[in-house]
């Protein structure tokens, strides 16, 4: 059941939460005070608030009666190791048994599309559709045996993703020195093929003594419905632009079988950022921001593994650094590079984006 756990969570993390966009600042607000009305210029562009985002969602919203289409492309690099000690100590210097080191090489290729409407000044809808190709290398030596000889095993997965429906409605108009608050809520369905949807083989020692399970193939998808509300910020202070996030992920708990630990509740996650935009003119913009994720503990309705250890909290953080260039009055490109700085983070990660605006 460890196994398990083990692979809902980078999903969960790596399919949801830190892909990264860039997202035209475009607005139209009136102050009803002075009864003065602030417009984006006729092209639709704002130096002032025109960010390279860190991530997804950050900027203003969309403007009204406008459609952007916004393909997308993303690596994520992970490199791990894992050591299994099996024996006792004689004195605090030596051990006595067998220990298994293994290291494990994942890289997640995601290639979304992404298309966005402009209800009104102040609401946006959008959907997102990746889809996903996951290969891994694991290098490890036969479990608890007492051999010198490295072995290599490849596990790939290749697919459509969880698709994700998203709603944003901007909740104040950035004047009087109050900054753009705007709130949304993003839906992600179970389109991909999640970790109980795909074979499972179980590992067994040389007696052949059940001690884990794996899957045979990678999960492209989490495999439940989840459900993101949440703030975001941004506060244009010339010459840069300040923003932030704050997000609540609820994941509802779905029957996976007795075998699967009956009813699984995959744990929430709370989500925040924060980050500083620059435009260098008006056409070149550059951001740096962090993003932090707590992952809960998943549960399980039976306990069928007694002796399974899991920490209570996954950390996820990451430093990302954003560069934006103005194509076309419609059309821009953006490449972010985000490092993981907490151990269960993936290593690296890039993402290009190229949003056309109709």
């Amino acid at each position: 059941m460890a196994a398990k756990m083990f692979w809902l969570v980078p999903v969960l993390a790596v399919a949801t939460p830190t892909l990264i966009e860039a997202a035209q600042a475009d607005r139209e607000a009136t102050s009803s005070a002075g009864g003065t009305s602030i417009t984006a210029p006729e092209d639709g562009h704002d130096p002032a608030t025109d960010i390279a985002s860190i991530t997804s969602d950050r900027g203003i919203v969309t403007r009204p009666g406008r459609f952007t289409i916004e393909p997308s492309f993303s690596h994520a690099h992970s490199n791990s190791t894992a050591v299994a000690i099996e024996g006792y100590t004689v004195i605090p210097a030596l051990l006595i048994g067998l220990i298994n080191i293994s290291e494990i090489q994942r890289d997640i290729f995601v290639g979304a599309m992404s298309l966005k409407y402009g209800f009104t000044s102040k609401l946006e809808a959008a959907v997102r559709v990746p889809y996903l190709s996951i290969n891994e290398d694991l290098r490890e030596r036969e479990v608890f045996q007492g051999t010198p000889v490295d072995t290599l095993r490849e596990s790939s997965g290749e697919g459509l993703g969880d698709v994700e429906l998203s709603f944003r409605y901007q909740l104040t108009d950035g004047l009087g020195g109050w900054p753009y608050v705007i709130g949304g809520l993003r839906v992600k369905a179970p389109t991909g093929e999640g970790p109980y949807d795909v074979d499972q083989r179980i590992i067994r020692d040389n007696q052949g003594n059940p001690i884990g399970i794996e899957l045979e193939n990678r999960p492209t998808g989490s495999g439940f419905w989840a459900f993101e509300p949440g703030l975001s910020f941004i506060y244009p202070t010339d010459p840069a632009v300040l923003f932030g996030n704050l997000s609540y992920v609820w994941t509802l708990k779905e029957e996976q079988g007795f075998e699967n630990g009956g009813t699984v509740d995959p744990g929430d996650i709370v989500r925040f950022g924060f980050g500083m935009g620059f435009a260098f003119n008006d056409r070149t913009s550059f951001s740096l921001g962090y993003d932090h994720s707590v992952i809960r503990k998943t549960t399980f309705e039976r306990n069928n593994d007694l002796f399974a250890s899991n920490f209570d909290r996954i950390q996820i953080g990451s430093l990302s650094f954003g560069l934006s260039q103005r194509l076309s009055r419609s059309t821009s490109l953006s490449l972010t590079v985000s490092v993981g700085v907490t151990e269960n983070a993936p290593n690296s990660e890039i993402t290009l984006k190229l949003p056309i605006s109709l």
